[in-house]
C-alpha cells in the first residue's frame, strides 16, 4: 500500500508529537511513532507511558494501515527535506520506502500490536466521572508561565511534583508548591458547575506549554487521565494519584503589615545581593522601616557583604526578616510584569504573601514565601 503527504505539513505535525518520545527507556518500542492511516487521515501517536500525544492530517490514499516506525529517524528525514511530496510505500519485507522527486529513503517498520495502547478520554454524558472544561490557550500558557516554577522536584512528595487544577464556581485555580514557596493563580472568567481537583504532572505542563496558542483548549478530565485537545493535537496525561496538600491551610490570615515596593527596583537589588549571599544558606535580610527597606547579604566564608536601600511604603513596626534569595528572585522573575507589589507580613517566622498592587481583570495572583532564620 502507499500514501502521499506534503513534507512540510508532516514536519510540522511530527515536531509537535516528538516531545512524547522518550530519549532513554527500558522499552525500545516507545522510541517509535505509531502511524495510523484511516479514511484519508494520517494520525501519528507517541507516548512515554506518562504522557501521550497524537495529531492528524489529511492525506491522499484509498487504503487503511497501521505501522510503527523509528520516531527520530523519520523526524530527521522529513526535517531535512525541502517542500515536496513524500510517497510512503510499504513493501512485503517490513520496509517503508519514502520516495520524493529526487530521492528514496528506506526505513524498517514494526507491527502495531507491539505498541502500547494509547489511553482514550472520551466525553460520555452518561459517565459521571468525566468532566469537561474549556480555556483559552494563551490564558492557560500564561497561568503555567506564572506558577510552574514552584513545583517540587522532591520525589518523596509526588503530589507536589505537579500542578493542582482546582475547579469550582469561583473559577479555575492553579496551585504549585515545594514547601518553601507557593504560587496560586485564580482565573475567574470561567465558572464551573463541578467542584473537582486534579494534579497534572510537571512533564505534561512543560510539553503542553510549548504547544499552546491563542486557540481554545478543551479539557476532558477523569479520575485517572486528563486530555487537552487543541485544534490539531491532543495531549493525554496520567494524573498524579496522590491527594494535593491543603494549600489553604498554609495561607496566613493575620498578615497585617504591608510593604509596597516597585518590582523592578527590589528585584534589581535582590539580584545584586545574590552575589553576596552565602552559598549554603542563600540568605538575604530585609530590614523594614516606614519609607525604606534595607536589603543585605553576607558571605562570611569569603569576607564579602553588600547592602542597599530601596524606597518603599511600609505601615508596620520595624522588622527584620530573612529569605532564601533564590526563592525571592524566582518569585520576582514571575511577577516582572507587575509594576508594584505588596509584601504582607506578620513576623520574622510567619509565611509572607506577595501580590501585585494592580490586579489583572478576572485574575488573582498570589505568591507565598517561607522566611528563613536570621543569625543574630
Amino acid at each position: 500500500m502507499e500514501f502521499k503527504v506534503n513534507s512540510k505539513e508532516l514536519e510540522k505535525l511530527l515536531s509537535k508529537i516528538i516531545p512524547a518520545v522518550p530519549t532513554r527507556t527500558p522499552m525500545p518500542i516507545l522510541e517509535n511513532f505509531l502511524l495510523e492511516v484511516k479514511d484519508g487521515l494520517l494520525t501519528v501517536y507517541a507516548t512515554d507511558l506518562e504522557i501521550s500525544l497524537k495529531a492528524s492530517i489529511n492525506i491522499i490514499t484509498d487504503e487503511n494501515v497501521k505501522l510503527v516506525v523509528p520516531a527520530r529517524l523519520l523526524n530527521d528525514i522529513v526535517r531535512s527535506l525541502k517542500d515536496t511530496s513524500i510517497y510512503f510505500k510499504l513493501t512485503s519485507n517490513k520496509k517503508v520506502n519514502l520516495i520524493t522527486d529526487t530521492g528514496k529513503y528506506v526505513i524498517s517498520y514494526l507491527d502495531p500490536e507491539e505498541y502500547p495502547d494509547i489511553p482514550s478520554v472520551v466525553a460520555d454524558k452518561d459517565t459521571k466521572d468525566i468532566f469537561e472544561a474549556s480555556i483559552n490557550g494563551l490564558e492557560l500558557k500564561n497561568a503555567f508561565d506564572k506558577i510552574a516554577f514552584a513545583m517540587s522536584k522532591e520525589e518523596m512528595r509526588p503530589a507536589m511534583m505537579g500542578t493542582l487544577f482546582d475547579f469550582s464556581e469561583e473559577g479555575l485555580r492553579f496551585v504549585t508548591t515545594d514547601g518553601h514557596r507557593l504560587a496560586n493563580l485564580l482565573k475567574k472568567d470561567g465558572k464551573f458547575s463541578f467542584v473537582q481537583q486534579y494534579v497534572v504532572p510537571e512533564r505534561a505542563i512543560s510539553v503542553l506549554s510549548k504547544l499552546l496558542d491563542e486557540k481554545e483548549v478543551k479539557m476532558l478530565l477523569t479520575k485517572t487521565y486528563v486530555s487537552f485537545k487543541l485544534s490539531d493535537i491532543e495531549l493525554i496525561t496520567r494524573l498524579i494519584a496522590q491527594k494535593y496538600p491543603d494549600y489553604t491551610s498554609v495561607i496566613p490570615l493575620e498578615n497585617e503589615f504591608l510593604l509596597k515596593v516597585k518590582t523592578k527596583e527590589i528585584h534589581d537589588s535582590i539580584k545584586r545581593m545574590m552575589l553576596f549571599s552565602t552559598t549554603s544558606t542563600r540568605r538575604v535580610k530585609f530590614s523594614l522601616d516606614k519609607t525604606m527597606v534595607e536589603i543585605s547579604a553576607e558571605d562570611l566564608d569569603i569576607g564579602a557583604s553588600g547592602e542597599e536601600k530601596v524606597e518603599c511604603e511600609y505601615n508596620g513596626e520595624k522588622l527584620e526578616i530573612g529569605f532564601n534569595s533564590t526563592y525571592v528572585n524566582d518569585i520576582l522573575n514571575h511577577m516582572s510584569d507587575c509594576e508594584e507589589i505588596i509584601f504582607k507580613l506578620h513576623s520574622p517566622t510567619k509565611a509572607v504573601i506577595i501580590e501585585p498592587v494592580e490586579k489583572k481583570e478576572n485574575q488573582d495572583l498570589m505568591m507565598l514565601l517561607m522566611p528563613v532564620r536570621l543569625n543574630n
